[in-house]
This record gives structure tokens, sequence and C-alpha cells, in this order.
């Protein structure tokens, strides 16, 4: 188990995690800065809007106190089909923190709803363009993101490079979009082949977002039967350790780090909020890819397990069960043959990814225990930051909280004035530590925060296979 984050002060109860699917729509994840609060004239900020060549609207909003800064907000996934219009902030709270300080809001709609990681990072230096137009330059720009923003932050933390000064990823899928579907792949799989042998379970090749929501129905169905015994259980808990699906769930406090039974139940219901969701989001993916981008063959199943997190508790559940772990572990392995179009899956590493090579300042923040998009990506960006030694620009922080996105105004406003201080002092310090966000964020008036020490747990579900 990873160290168990301290059950801290919680904001008045986040959203239940059955509306986290709505939450993900609007998931909000955005800051402000480091100056004292100035209230804005009382007619408002001025609003301004615009369409890019491409299609892509955009919206900006610039206090009367305008001080010069702008954040350059990037918004998260919205499914094909769904409501898509701009958006330069991810909540009436934070956003109204952020203008009262004089901060100017930018950000954009992307070129259309869904997967648009092929367009999006380009779509926000459009957008950052028009509006330098409209107010002139600013005098420093942090790019925000949120969720599958996170990702298009880290990309332009990559390429902004003099028009962008400093990148805020929450919440995001900085493990890349290669990562994030071979790592779903194993869970589903674990899934398919333990809870329904001999059953035809597709996973990849969807052919429309309804047989993927189908597939995602199934699989809650075998989870929930499955829960009953304690085999299943066993099962299940091995099923999540791939997906890192955490073991806190809801608003009371984490269970032991030894009550496994509680710890897999935890992980069923974020299993069962979270694959309804993430099927179709395949679909979606790879439908834009033209193919299946992800693969599981070759994968030792075993040697995954065994650099889990979560490797004891499968272990204890399954000896608890007298169940054969080793046989469950072979029978993985030995049925693991979904293989990737290759058209497919570069399309996704050339859209979707990150390297790593950092031009500027990235602080990347998460909660730890997030279901839908695992504090493991942090792992995962980490490494690349790492190998493509980059690391003395980049931080990471971790708020003790279940949920996606779940940040309080407090905490993100913490984390913009982190990155406005940073690029103050033209280093680190101990600017972006629990302690200095912690206090940052009580210093507010917003609330408290949660900020913590946290080591997240290894991802599972490397590019290289």
């Amino acid at each position: 188990m990873p160290p168990t984050p301290r059950p801290v002060r919680k904001p008045a109860s986040p959203a239940r995690r059955d509306t986290l699917l709505a939450a993900v729509l609007s998931a909000a994840a955005v800051a402000t800065a480091a100056a004292p609060v100035a209230h804005a004239d009382a007619s408002g900020p001025r609003r301004l809007t615009g369409t890019l060549p491409n299609g892509a609207t955009w919206v900006a909003d610039v206090p009367a106190n305008y001080n010069g800064v702008l954040v350059l907000y990037s918004h998260g996934y919205n499914p094909p089909g769904s409501p898509n219009p701009p958006t330069d902030q991810p909540g009436p709270e934070a956003g109204k923190a952020l203008l009262d300080r004089g901060y100017a809001l930018a950000g954009s709609s992307y070129a259309t709803a869904g997967w648009t990681m092929a367009t999006a990072a380009d779509d926000q230096l459009g957008t950052l363009a028009a509006v330098t137009e409209r107010i002139g330059r600013p005098k420093r720009t942090i790019a925000l993101g949120t969720s599958m923003g996170g990702l298009v932050t880290a990309q332009l933390a990559e390429r902004g490079a003099g028009r962008i000064d400093g990148a805020v990823a929450t919440c995001g899928l900085v493990a890349g979009g290669i990562g994030l579907l071979d790592s779903q792949l194993d869970g589903a799989h674990a899934l398919a082949r333990l809870l329904l042998p001999g059953q035809e379970v597709k996973l990849t090749g969807y052919g429309d977002a309804a047989e993927a929501v189908g597939v995602a129905v199934r699989l809650r169905e075998a989870m929930a039967a499955a829960q009953q015994t304690a085999q299943g259980r066993a099962r299940i808990a091995l099923a999540a350790a791939l997906f890192h699906a955490p073991t806190w769930y809801g608003d009371d406090a984490p269970p032991g780090a030894r009550d496994w039974t509680a710890q897999v139940t935890a992980q069923q219901r974020w299993m069962a909020d979270t694959l309804p969701f993430i099927l179709p989001a395949r679909y979606d993916i790879e439908r834009l890819a033209g193919g299946n981008p992800s693969t599981n063959e070759g994968v030792d199943y075993r040697a995954l397990l065994r650099r889990s997190a979560t490797s004891r508790q499968v272990r204890e559940l399954y000896r608890a069960a007298g169940a054969d772990l080793d046989a469950d572990l072979a029978r993985l392995t030995a049925t693991a043959s979904t293989t990737a179009d290759a058209r497919a899956r570069a399309w996704v590493r050339r859209t979707s990814t990150v390297s790593g090579r950092l031009r500027m300042p990235v602080l990347s923040v998460h909660t730890t225990a997030d279901g839908l998009v695992p504090v493991q990506f942090e792992d995962a960006y980490a490494d690349r930051v790492r190998a493509a030694r980059s690391t003395p620009l980049f931080r990471t922080a971790y708020v003790a909280r279940t949920g996606h996105c779940t940040f309080t105004a407090a905490e993100l406003v913490a984390s913009v004035q982190a990155m406005n201080v940073r690029l103050d002092r033209g280093r680190w310090g101990s600017v972006a530590t629990a302690e200095w966000l912690d206090a940052a964020a009580e210093r507010t008036g917003l609330g408290a925060g949660d900020y913590v020490r946290h080591r997240p747990g290894e991802f599972l579900g490397d590019e290289g296979r």
C-alpha cells in the first residue's frame, strides 16, 4: 500500500461519487495568483469572444483592475455530441477569485468536443494570440488545465516557450494517451477474463458508443455479483490493481492499512463509476485514431502485480479466499492477445503524449484518490521529466481527497500563487511544498487546504510494451 493520506479537513462535501460523470464534464481546476485581493470594478470584467480559423471559439474576461497576468485555461473532456462552449475558468468560485485579484482569463472550446488532442494545444495558442491582439501582450501568461486539459497544459509547457511563462496541470492525463489506454485495457482484460470466463467480451473496436456502454454495464454487473464472495472480491482487487483504482472512496476517512475488504469495496465502487465513462471515451479515441491504439500482447501480469502499490492487498484477499492467484495471473498472461493498430498507436503517440522536455516551470497537482485519472499518472510524468533531464523545472503537489479534480478554490489559488512566486524568484526553494501550499491556501480567506506530502505508487501502463 502507498502511504495512506491523512484524513485532514475536508471542504463542504464534494460531489458524491455517484455523480462523478457529471462532475467530470464540468470539472474545476483553476487558480489565482499571488497579489492581495483587489476587488474588481462594480461594472464587472470586460468579456471578449472570437472564433479561430478552424472553428474553435474562444472567450476572455478582463477585469477593470487587470494586473497584466493572463491565465490561459484548458478545459477537460466533453464527450462527442455534448455542449462544447469555450470556457476560461473551471467554475464560478475560482474564476471570481482570479478576476477579483486582477487576473485576466482566456480559453477556447477546442475545435470540437471529444478527444480533440490533435488540435487542442494549437487552439489554446491561437486563443492566446487572438486575446493578445485585443488586450496587448501580457506581462506574464500562466497555462492552467484540468483533466484532459491538464495534458493539453503539459503539451503547452513543451511548445509554448516565449508565449507562456509557466504551467499548472491539475488532475491531468499526464501519463499520455498510450499509457491511459494500455492501463485501462489491462484492468478491463482482468475483469472480463476472471469474472466472465468463457464469455466473449469486446474490449476494443466498438462499433459505436452504445456498444461500449453495453460492455460497461456487463462488467459492472459482474463486479456486483463477484463482490458477494471472497474469491470474487480477490479477483476484483486484482483488476483494480491494474486499473490503479484507489482504496479510498467517498467522504469518509480512508480504510485502515490492513482493512482489505473495505479497500476492495472502495475499488469496486470506483470501477463501477468510471467504466461507463472510459469505455465510450475509448470508442471516441479509436474513431479518431482510425483503429485500436492499445495493446496487452506479451504482457506478464505476474510482473505487473509485483510492481503494483496494492500487491499485498491482492495477495491477502486471495489467501483469505483460498483462491489460486498464480493460476489467475497465468490465465491473464496467456489470454493477453489484443494488438494495437500501428497507425492508430502512432497517431495517439503523436497527438496525445508528452516528452517531458519542459521549456518552462511546471507544477502538476493531483488528488491522492482519483479513480478516473489515477494519481499514479504523476509517477509516469515524473519519469519522463527525469529522463528528459527537466527535473529542476518540475514539481508535483498532492491534495488528500477522493475524487477527480475535487480541489477547493483555496487550493487552486495556492497552486497558481506558487507558480507566480516561482517565476518571480527564478527557483523553487520551498515553493510548492505541501506546507507552503497549505499556508498559502489558508491565507486566501477562501478556506483551508489539504495539501500533503505523498508519493504515488508506480504507474503500470508503461508505453514501452
